[in-house]
C-alpha cells in the first residue's frame, strides 16, 4: 500500500482512510453529505496526489500523443488543457486522461492512479518517435480546490488573476511563495475551482497555506466519497466503473473527444462503429421509486428482459434522490424512457435523464 505525502495530515484530521488504487486515501472526514454540500456551496480541498503524471518531451512529442490519444492535441496551445482517452486495439479505453501543453515540445499527461503502470507501458509500446518520457507521479502532489468560492479563497496566495482563468487553461507560477506550481482551472466536481500540481516537498506548507487563506470562506478537507457523488451528479465517467478496456468511447458518449481528422490507435474500427451506430449507450437515470442503484445491478425493461447494467449509482445529496449511470441497449437510451433496476429481489422504476443531473445554475 502506497502512501501520499500528506497521509499523516489526513489521519490527524480524523479522516477515514481506505485502500484505493493501491494507495491509502482519505474517503471522508466529517461525512460525505456534509463534504458534498461544502463543495457545492463554498470550497473544499481534495488530496488527489495518487493520480499519475507523465512528462513527454521532444520534437515528436505531439506525434506520439496524436497516435495514442483520441482527441486532437494539435489544437492545443501553450497553457491549454484537453480531455482525451487512450483507445486500445479492441475498441475499448485503456484510460481517460488530461493533456497539458507546457510548450511546443513538452506535454504533461495526467492519468488515473490505478492505471499508471498500464498507461506507462502503453505509451512505451508506441513510442517509436524517440520522445523522452518521464514518470513524475511519485514526486508530484495534486490538490483539487473546488467550489464556487475557490478563486476568492486562493487569490491572496498568487498574483495570477484566478477569476479570469478560463476553463481548461493553466498557468505555471508562484503560489504560497512556492515557485513552479501549476494552477489548472480544471476539476471533477462541476462546481468550478482549480487543481494545483507541485513537488511533494512543499505539500505540508501549501496545504496549510490554503487552509489559512480559505478559513473565512468555510474551507474544509474533502474525501474521495464526496468526490464520487459530486462527479456522478455531473455525469462524469469514472474509469473502472463507467468506462474500461471493454467500453468504446462512442458507447460512453465520448464521441466529442474522438476525432477522426487524424490517425490514432484503432481509429478505423471506431470510425466504422460511428458509421454503423453503437449497440449500447451509457445513460443517466433518476429513480422514480425508492431504491439506490449500485455497480453491476441489472437494468431491465417492463417485461423483465435484461437490457443493461448499472455502472455507478448513489443517493444524490443535491437532488435528495437516487441517480445512476449505466449501459443499455440503444433503443432504451432516449431521454424519458422508463427503465427498471433490479435491486436485490425487487424491480424499482427509473427514468432516463440527460447529463448532467444538475446544472451549474443549481449549485
Amino acid at each position: 500500500m502506497k502512501t501520499i505525502a500528506l497521509n499523516d495530515t489526513h489521519i490527524a484530521l480524523g479522516a477515514k482512510m481506505v485502500p484505493f488504487a493501491g494507495f491509502n486515501m482519505p474517503v471522508s472526514y466529517a461525512g460525505i453529505n456534509i463534504e458534498h454540500e461544502t463543495v457545492r456551496r463554498a470550497v473544499g480541498v481534495f488530496d488527489v496526489s495518487h493520480m499519475g503524471e507523465f512528462i513527454l518531451k521532444g520534437e515528436k512529442a505531439l506525434d506520439l500523443i496524436q497516435k495514442i490519444t483520441s482527441n486532437d492535441a494539435s489544437k492545443l496551445v501553450d497553457g491549454k488543457v484537453q480531455y482525451s482517452c487512450f483507445p486500445n486495439e479492441q475498441g475499448g479505453i485503456i484510460d481517460d486522461l488530461l493533456v497539458y501543453r507546457l510548450d511546443e515540445e513538452t506535454y504533461m499527461l495526467v492519468v488515473n492512479a490505478s492505471n499508471i503502470q498500464k498507461d506507462w507501458d502503453w505509451i512505451a509500446e508506441y513510442n517509436t518517435f524517440g520522445v523522452d518520457v518521464k514518470n513524475i507521479s511519485d514526486q508530484t502532489c495534486l490538490l483539487a480546490v473546488q467550489g464556487p468560492k475557490a478563486a476568492e479563497a486562493l487569490q491572496r496566495l498568487t498574483q495570477v488573476d484566478l477569476a479570469s482563468m478560463e476553463y481548461y487553461t493553466f498557468k505555471k507560477t508562484t503560489f504560497a511563495d512556492v515557485d513552479n506550481v501549476l494552477i489548472s482551472a480544471t476539476g471533477y466536481t462541476g462546481s468550478g475551482g482549480f487543481e494545483l500540481y507541485f513537488d511533494k516537498q512543499h505539500a505540508t506548507h501549501i496545504w496549510n497555506e490554503i487552509f489559512k487563506a480559505g478559513d473565512s470562506f468555510g474551507i474544509k478537507p474533502i474525501g474521495l466519497g464526496a468526490r464520487d457523488t459530486l462527479r456522478l451528479e455531473m455525469g462524469f465517467c469514472l474509469y473502472g466503473n463507467d468506462i474500461d478496456d471493454t467500453t468504446s468511447p462512442l458507447e460512453a458518449g465520448l464521441g466529442w473527444i474522438t476525432k477522426f481528422s487524424k490517425n490514432f490507435v484503432n481509429a478505423y474500427h471506431l470510425a466504422l462503429q460511428k458509421q454503423n451506430g453503437v449497440q449500447r449507450k451509457l445513460i443517466g437515470f433518476e429513480m422514480i421509486e425508492r431504491g439506490i442503484p449500485r455497480h453491476h445491478y441489472e437494468i431491465i425493461d417492463e417485461n423483465e428482459n435484461i437490457i443493461g447494467e448499472v455502472t455507478s449509482g448513489t443517493q444524490s445529496p443535491s437532488l435528495q434522490n437516487a441517480i445512476g449511470m449505466g449501459y443499455v441497449k440503444t433503443a432504451f437510451s432516449k431521454e424519458g424512457t422508463i427503465l427498471y433496476i433490479r435491486i436485490r429481489n425487487h424491480t424499482v422504476k427509473a427514468q432516463v435523464t440527460k447529463f448532467p443531473f444538475i446544472k451549474f445554475t443549481n449549485v
